[in-house]
């Protein structure tokens, strides 16, 4: 039960202190009581609490941050639609590629392909996407016309023999679907630069700029989900630039108000809203709470905050350091398998047989035990399966970076020896 937060650490009902590994939900990047976020707050709801957003209402805040993310997205992405969350914008875009591809003529475009693995929200058009069949069961059947294809994960992706590479390889699969579909009938591809709540996936070097070629050849729009790497957490701006590929649409929240505020949204290439706009008709799609202006303050002064602290500087520097922290603490434990991530966004894989990567039996609840572990040490996180997940504040400090590897290095040889 969490009754206080301050800077990096969660404070429970019993005044103990825990390091919040995981940023709260991948969000808090900020942490617990930045004053330029309380303040960005209190000035905007004694100035104007909230107003509509809806067709023919907008505020300043909204229209100053919609100008403020030109100048740090991707170059094409130069339009914004704002909503209360990840979720939320997940199911935006799926309306978005819908209307484009009615607007150029090809409305049999609807369907939506995505990644084994992949995260994209709770909403029901987003868990449809999200895949992870966990959770699915209790409110199946699953929208029609979703599919997912496998994982890139370097740790695991079983490529053919003879192909140029595993990235090569696993970005194909994605052709291979659209094919099986009918490329006139897909609307786009969804994918994390960085895979989270899957465990911590990065991509191989050559993943994403295959998968541009791919959604180019066929009409296929590219969406970013950039819900958790945007806005610094890989050490860059936003995920994709580690791979020099623009997407076509992208989504954020999580960090864009440091969880301070539920907001996220969508990021529209300049192609589409050209579209839209040349039709000469609103766009059919609103939420109560869309370009909330109190929101939009606090994200105005995050995003000073992120520039002021450089927080991709600091998420690579201290990335860096805990990538070496975690290969020197376990990188020879005989049930590591895999330390593996970006930025500050790391996960470590625990397994039964190191040399074969022969997973425990999901019946040991590995991953439970060390998270357990860590929580009896002061540290407290998520994990996914026996993936111990890792994405801090990051304005945690060098220290702390180093508490966190010291406490799962200790909670690893508590439960496996």
């Amino acid at each position: 039960m969490w009754v206080g937060g301050e800077g990096a650490f969660l404070i429970d009902a019993n005044g103990d202190r825990f390091i919040d590994c995981l940023s709260g939900l991948w969000n808090n990047t900020a942490g617990n009581g930045r004053r330029e976020l309380i303040d960005a707050a209190t000035q905007q709801m004694q100035e104007l609490a909230y107003a509509s957003g809806y067709a023919g209402s907008s505020n300043p805040r909204a229209i100053e941050l919609a100008e403020r993310l030109t100048k740090i997205t991707y170059p094409n992405i130069n339009h914004f639609y704002f909503t209360s969350g990840g979720g939320e914008a997940t199911d935006s875009n799926i309306k978005m590629a819908r209307y484009y591809w009615k607007l150029k003529g090809k409305p049999e475009k609807t369907k939506v392909i995505s990644l084994i693995w992949g995260y994209h929200g709770q909403t029901f058009a987003a868990m449809c996407c999200t895949g992870m069949s966990a959770y699915w069961p209790m409110f199946e059947p699953l929208m029609p016309g979703i599919s997912h294809i496998p994982s890139p994960y370097p740790y695991r992706y079983e490529a053919p023999e003879g192909v140029a590479s595993q990235g090569i390889a696993a970005a194909d699969e994605l052709e291979k679907a659209i094919l099986a579909e009918g490329p006139d009938t897909v609307a786009m591809f969804i994918a994390e630069p960085v895979q989270g709540a899957g465990g911590v996936i990065a991509p191989q070097d050559d993943y994403f700029p295959r998968i541009r070629e791919i959604c180019n050849e066929y009409e296929v729009l590219f969406v970013s989900d950039e819900v958790i790497t945007g806005f610094g957490r890989l050490g860059k701006m936003f995920g994709l630039e580690h791979w020099g590929v623009q997407p076509d649409l992208i989504q954020y929240a999580k960090g864009i108000t440091s969880g301070y505020f539920p907001l996220g949204g969508i990021g529209v290439s300049d192609e589409i809203a050209g579209v839209m706009l040349d039709s000469g008709e609103p766009w059919m799609h609103a939420y109560t709470y869309s370009a909330h202006p109190t929101g939009c303050a606090i994200a105005l002064a995050m995003l000073d905050l992120i520039d002021k602290e450089d927080f991709p500087a600091q998420a690579a520097a201290k990335g860096e350091r805990l990538a070496k922290g975690l290969e020197d603490a376990l990188g020879d434990h005989p049930h590591v398998g895999d330390i593996r991530g970006l930025g500050l966004m790391r996960g470590v894989e625990y397994v039964k047989e190191r040399g074969t990567k022969e997973p425990f039996d999901p019946n040991d609840n590995i991953g439970p035990k060390i998270h357990a572990a860590t929580v009896e040490r002061g540290m407290f996180s998520r994990v996914r399966g026996d993936v111990y997940c890792i994405g801090p504040p990051i304005v945690t400090s060098e220290q702390d970076i180093d508490r966190i590897v010291e406490i799962l290095a200790d909670a690893t040889r508590a439960v496996l020896g």
